[in-house]
Parts: C-alpha cells; sequence; structure tokens
C-alpha cells in the first residue's frame, strides 16, 4: 500500500501533538499556577508603585532570590523522594564562613572555593549516612545536624563578621555582573537548567521520582535507595555550598548567622513551585519561581512600607495555601482518572 504525504503526515504529527499537549497540561500543572501568580503580583506592586519595574530593581530581586533558589533545587529531588532536609540555611552559612577563613588564612581564593563545595558535599554525606546507617528519616537526622551545624558555625568563626580583601577574579567574576546581570542570577540559571534536564532525563531523577512514589516498591525492584538517597543529600548541601561561596564572593564577607531560618524558606519555595510533599514529582523550573515569588513577596512588603517581620508571616500563609491546593488538585485529578463501578 502506497502511503500518501497527507497520511504520512497524520501519523507523525498526531503522535507528537499528543505528546506536546501531554507537555503542556504537565507544565501548566507544576509550574503554571505559580507563574500566574508571580506575573499578577509583579504587576500589582509595579502599578502601585511603577519604579518596581526598573533593571536595577528587578536584577536586585533576582539577586536576592538566588541564593534560596539554588538550595530550592536540592529540596525538589528530596522532597520527590520524601524527604527532608533541615540543615540546609546551616550549611549555606557554615560555608559561606568556611570559604572566608580559608581565603583569609592565604588560600586561593577559587580554590577556597572549590574546597569549600567538597566539605559542604560532605555535609550532605554525613546526614545521609546518619539516615542510613540508623534507618532515620532524613527530617530527623537534620533536625539535630541543623544545630550542629551552626553551633560550628559559630565556634570557628568567634560568633562574629569574617572580614576578607575582596579583590581578585573570583571576587570580579562570581561577585559582579555580566551586562548588568548578577553573576549569581546567570549561575542559578544555568544550574536550574541543568538540574531540571537531570531531573527528568536521566537515570538518577528517574530513581529519585520512582522511590518517592513507592519507597518500598523501589527496593524491591532493586533500586540502590540508599545510594541514591546519599547522593541527593549530597546534591542539596553541595548547592547550600555553592550559594555560601556566591554570598562570600558578593559581600566580600562571611556573617555566621547567614541562613538562619532560611531552610524554611527554601522548602516552601520547592512547594509552592510545584514539587509535592507526597513524593514522586517535583520540578526544578517551579522552584526557580517559587523562590522569585517569595523574593517578590518580601520586595513588595518593603514597597509599601511594611515592616520585614510580616515577610515570614506571609511566608508561612503561602505555603498553608501551596499545600492545600496541591492537596485539593490532587484529589480532584484522582476523582477523575478513577474508574466508575458499573
Amino acid at each position: 500500500m502506497t502511503v500518501t504525504p497527507t497520511q504520512q503526515d497524520l501519523t507523525t504529527t498526531v503522535p507528537e501533538a499528543a505528546g506536546v499537549t501531554k507537555r503542556s497540561r504537565r507544565v501548566l500543572a507544576e509550574e503554571g499556577g505559580v507563574l500566574g501568580a508571580l506575573v499578577v503580583l509583579v504587576v500589582v506592586i509595579s502599578a502601585l508603585h511603577p519604579d518596581f519595574l526598573q533593571f536595577h530593581s528587578m536584577t536586585s530581586v533576582l539577586r536576592d532570590s538566588a541564593f534560596v533558589g539554588l538550595m530550592a533545587f536540592g529540596m525538589v529531588y528530596l522532597l520527590s523522594m520524601q524527604e527532608l532536609d533541615l540543615s540546609v540555611g546551616s550549611v549555606f552559612g557554615l560555608s559561606a564562613v568556611i570559604c572566608a577563613m580559608f581565603i583569609r588564612a592565604g588560600v586561593d581564593p577559587w580554590l577556597s572555593g572549590l574546597l569549600t563545595l567538597v566539605l559542604a558535599a560532605a555535609f550532605g554525606a554525613l546526614n545521609a549516612g546518619i539516615a542510613n546507617l540508623f534507618r532515620l528519616p532524613g527530617i530527623i537526622v537534620t533536625l539535630g545536624t541543623l544545630s550542629v551545624f551552626r553551633g560550628l558555625d559559630l565556634v570557628i568563626s568567634g560568633g562574629g563578621p569574617i572580614t576578607i580583601s575582596a579583590h581578585g577574579s573570583f571576587f570580579d567574576v562570581l561577585g559582579r555582573s555580566v551586562l548588568g546581570i548578577p553573576t549569581s542570577v546567570l549561575v542559578l540559571v544555568a544550574a536550574g537548567v541543568l538540574l531540571h534536564v537531570i531531573y527528568r532525563w536521566t537515570r538518577f531523577g528517574v530513581l529519585v521520582r520512582a522511590i518517592g512514589s513507592n519507597g518500598r516498591a523501589a527496593e524491591y525492584a532493586g533500586i540502590p535507595v540508599r545510594r541514591v538517597r546519599m547522593q541527593a543529600f549530597m546534591l542539596t548541601a553541595g548547592l547550600a555550598g555553592l550559594a555560601g561561596v556566591l554570598s562570600v564572593a558578593f559581600f566580600g564577607s562571611a556573617d555566621p548567622s547567614l541562613g538562619t531560618g532560611q531552610e524554611i524558606v527554601v522548602i516552601a519555595a520547592a512547594i509552592i513551585g510545584g514539587t509535592a510533599l507526597s513524593g514522586g514529582s517535583g520540578t526544578v523550573i517551579g522552584a526557580l519561581l517559587g523562590s522569585v515569588l517569595i523574593t517578590v513577596i518580601n520586595a513588595g512588603l518593603v514597597y509599601f512600607g511594611v515592616s520585614a517581620n510580616w515577610g515570614t508571616l506571609v511566608t508561612g500563609v503561602v505555603i498553608i495555601g501551596a499545600v492545600a491546593l496541591d492537596s485539593s488538585l490532587r484529589n480532584r485529578l484522582f476523582r477523575l482518572i478513577r474508574p466508575r463501578r458499573t
């Protein structure tokens, strides 16, 4: 039988169109809500304060969201496995202090940054190692290491800020801007794209989602659950370390209080972005949008002259709303796809 061009086009176009539709629905479900909320919020703030849309203001918001966004990327992986790392804020602050102390001791700044990343990943390995050894949930282990890392931070820094001479290529490259865009923002975007690809289309990403969907079944299927957990915790802590290194490059100093309470904001960014607490699914791009949304909320409070203390309250309300909405949407979807009894 001879296939006409029209028939051939249909046989290739229909599956492709179906695939595009499926992907579009997934993106709309996961990132559409937070993107819409972000757009509405920016429009409302800029309508009342037009200077909010100035390039400097926008880049400042993006720069402030970069540190949270990097840590939220790792949290997406952990939440997808039904895990949590409550120590990311402490690792963030401790990494900044370690990097600054290396530089002040005369170590090359680039090498200092690399050593800091290695140590940060080691902190994540410690979290996962304890969890694997004693068969404990990550949230229990990191509830303890949150204080351990913060205490170590205060001990080695003496409880005071560490100032360094911010000169050299390390600070010029990582602490400055490229065409007006902060380097930290460029790093955030690059890391987001890379981790999105890893999460969606690599074996590691598939294993993470499989473990979160059904951990016991994953073990029966021969998936190395403990090893994947170790890698996910190391990734999350390493990203917190990267955020700490970038903060040193930008501020030219390190404060031991840096990152205090940030674990809540990081978790909020991931959840608001569309990552389910129930595990099995998540979105790195959504975490990026969630971190920007939280930063815009805090910036908006400043523009409206509201005390910064309200930022924590608003973040908490947004978390509750996001979790409630996620649960409602999932229950509705379940009712739609559940087979009806005849």
